[in-house]
């Protein structure tokens, strides 16, 4: 014994000689293995995967496992292990990476760019089944729906014979990626032996769209004397702008509609008579803070709070979104925390019905009293996402669902939650547009609540609650949710006055040149503003609205057009004390006939209180977020600043909020 373990020593510190019939075997058959288990799948891309033979490198381990061993701890096996490994070794040194993987193999492409994700095994996982092959195939979005556009992992078991179809993952979760890896891990479970591993697959790109036009332009008074706009109360832009902040970047340019975000607060306007039009309007002037040359034009309306008792019964549909895309946190699970809190401020006369849809709709609540609370809430508990997104077949059943809800003298509203994604149904925009404009004249208004990032789609959603007659919001957190859904409920749901129109006539004795700062999606012609068939803007109960002007006065050294050569002199107009006209236009509840308000904008306008100055500190953050042009050497210190001083009462924080907005802002722009 002791002599032959004196040889296995010496033989262990040699170096084997060389043996090319050897050598030829070894390579031989490691090329047969490795081709065999490495090699890429000879189908297209997205067929089914051919299952492992029983011939397969685990298929031989664990059957020649045990002799193996057998051998290897005979005396003759250990002396030729000594020659085998040696011999593997300078297979592996020597082998070009293709002879050994197959050209195209993963590891030849960098992990973060792999057309494929990697596959590891969890820790402790015996393999005792090939995972081979992650692809989407065309087969998975029907045998898992939840799975569409996700890596799809096939497995096989031993036995399996060469002709059956791999089997489809059973289920996949998301989760946050480790560290140094990119995002969109997902976890997944086969349906093979329940053997879990772990993919790592890019993440999936931002199909984000916004709906936006070019900054409004200076106009000359004598040129163009009038401005026509419709009035818009939505909030979307300021909380998209909010959760890309709060998220590390600047938001795109498109994304940010300063009147949006200027409308997003709260401020203690003057409010109506009762007996009186359903909403007041005040104007104010003041030193534009980012131009001494010119002033801001502040035009506000403060609508009517009617007592919540004298409301009409609601019929409320809830149009959820239930598609694949709304898995993530922020989407369909904050969709219920939401709605769990709306649920709150309904009386017992109101009604909830709920609709959802994801590759076809369904009505999954019944109308339902709003004092039923536990059946809604099971109802919405219940919501699941998966599947492709039919919304054109989802408001159709909504919107008949209203119509059997509503009885005379009661509100009917369809309330959709979506993250935008309709990509099943009408796809022309036109069409759907026209389809919504059909619906809401039946009194059934349509508002939209935007959930997630990186498939929103803002324009549609835009689209719809503006043509729908309703309000569009975007929802980030269950704070917002509350805003929208708890604070405002009233002003969202019931309309004191339609079709609401502003028109300012600018005094060219006064006003040389004008700037209608926001509203560009929401321009009119000068001619709508007469036209009672156009449709505009909704104020809710209690609602308000802000509109800004930067204005410069004739005389002013920051005039920006030169006076033409060629042309005859326009009309000065009369210096008559008066800067301009405002004139508003709109409908009553259910009427079809306008009536019409008219206000002077006098020279000497009462100057700006802080209601005025934080709007305007707000507008300047928004072009500054769009990186307009007209606001010179105007910093984000300044602005911050300017709100700072001008915050006043702040009972929720809001203007707090938007001042440490603009810090991250200031710094994301270093």
């Amino acid at each position: 014994m002791t002599d032959d373990l004196k040889t296995l020593r010496d033989a262990l510190r040699s170096t084997a000689a060389p043996d090319a019939a050897l050598k030829a075997r070894n390579m031989a058959a490691a090329t047969e293995c490795f081709a065999q288990e490495f090699a890429a799948s000879p189908q297209e891309t997205g067929a089914p995967v051919r299952p492992i033979p029983d011939r397969s490198i685990w298929a031989r381990l664990r059957t020649g496992g045990i002799s193996m061993m057998t051998h290897l701890t005979s005396r003759a096996g250990l002396a030729m292990t000594t020659g085998l490994v040696t011999a593997g070794l300078a297979l592996v040194l020597v082998l070009p990476r293709d002879d050994l993987f197959g050209p195209g193999h993963p590891a030849d492409q960098p992990r973060q760019e792999a057309s494929t994700p990697v596959v590891t095994l969890a820790e402790g996982t015996e393999p005792d089944l090939r995972m081979e092959d992650i692809a989407a195939a065309p087969e998975a979005p029907q045998a898992v729906p939840e799975l569409q556009g996700q890596p799809t992992v096939r497995a096989v078991a031993e036995d399996a014979p060469l002709t059956e179809p791999a089997p489809v993952i059973a289920r996949s979760a998301k989760m946050a990626a480790p560290q140094g890896q990119s995002e969109g891990m997902t976890s997944m479970v086969t349906n093979a032996g329940d053997v879990p591993i772990t993919a790592f697959a890019p993440p999936a790109e931002n199909t984000e769209r916004f709906s936006n036009a070019d900054e409004n332009p200076v106009k000359i008074v004598a040129d163009s004397p009038v401005s026509t706009f419709s009035i818009d109360v939505d909030t979307a832009a300021y909380a998209v702008v909010r959760s890309s902040l709060m998220s590390g970047h600047l938001p795109p340019e498109d994304a940010v509609r300063v009147e949006e975000m200027v409308n997003y607060f709260p401020y203690a306007y003057p409010a109506p008579d009762t007996a009186g039009p359903p909403f007041r309007p005040t104007v104010s002037v003041s030193q534009t803070p980012w131009n001494t040359g010119t002033k801001i034009l502040h035009i506000a309306l403060q609508g009517q709070v009617p007592e919540v008792t004298a409301r009409p019964p609601l019929n409320l549909v809830f149009l959820i979104d239930t598609s694949g895309s709304m898995q993530d946190p922020d989407k369909l699970p904050l969709l219920k925390q939401s709605f769990r809190l709306m649920l709150g401020q309904l009386r017992p006369e109101d009604q909830v019905a709920i609709v959802t849809y994801a590759g076809s709709a369904g009505q999954v609540l019944a109308p339902t009293t709003a004092t039923e609370r536990a059946t809604i809430l099971a109802a919405l508990d219940r919501l699941q996402a998966g599947g492709s997104t039919a919304g054109q077949a989802g408001l159709e059943q909504a919107y008949a669902v209203a119509a059997g809800m509503t009885e005379d003298g009661e509100v009917s509203r369809v309330l959709l939650a979506t993250d935008g994604d309709f990509n099943v149904g009408i796809h022309d925009p036109d069409g759907l547009q026209s389809f919504v404009e059909r619906k809401r004249d039946s009194g059934t208004y349509l508002s939209v609540l935007g959930f997630g990032r990186g498939n929103l789609n803002d324009a549609l959603m835009q689209m719809l609650a503006q043509n729908g007659n309703g309000h569009a919001a975007y929802i980030d957190t269950i704070a917002e949710a509350q805003k929208v859904l708890m604070d405002q409920l009233t002003g969202a749901l019931f309309p004191i006055a339609q079709d609401v129109k502003i028109q300012v006539e600018f005094n060219p004795a006064e006003i040389a040149e004008y700037r209608l700062i926001g509203y560009e999606t929401r321009a009119l012609r000068r001619e709508d503003f007469n036209n009672d068939a156009v449709d505009a803007g909704e104020i809710g109960a209690g609602h308000q609205v802000t509109a800004l002007y930067e204005v410069t006065p004739v005389g002013s050294d920051a005039v920006l057009n030169d006076p033409l050569r060629y042309q005859a002199e326009a009309p000065t107009g009369t210096s008559n004390g008066e800067l301009g006209l405002l004139r508003l236009r709109y409908k009553a509840p259910s009427e079809t006939d306008s009536a019409l308000i008219e206000v002077p904008i006098p020279v000497d306008a009462p100057p700006a209180k802080d209601e005025t100055k934080f709007a305007t500190a707000i507008a300047g953050f928004g072009q500054m977020l769009r990186g307009s042009p007209y606001l010179g050497n105007w910093s984000y210190a300044e602005a911050i600043d300017l709100a700072n001083g001008a915050r006043g009462e702040d009972a929720f924080g809001y203007r707090a909020e938007a001042i440490r907005l603009m810090r991250i802002a200031e710094s994301l722009s270093d």
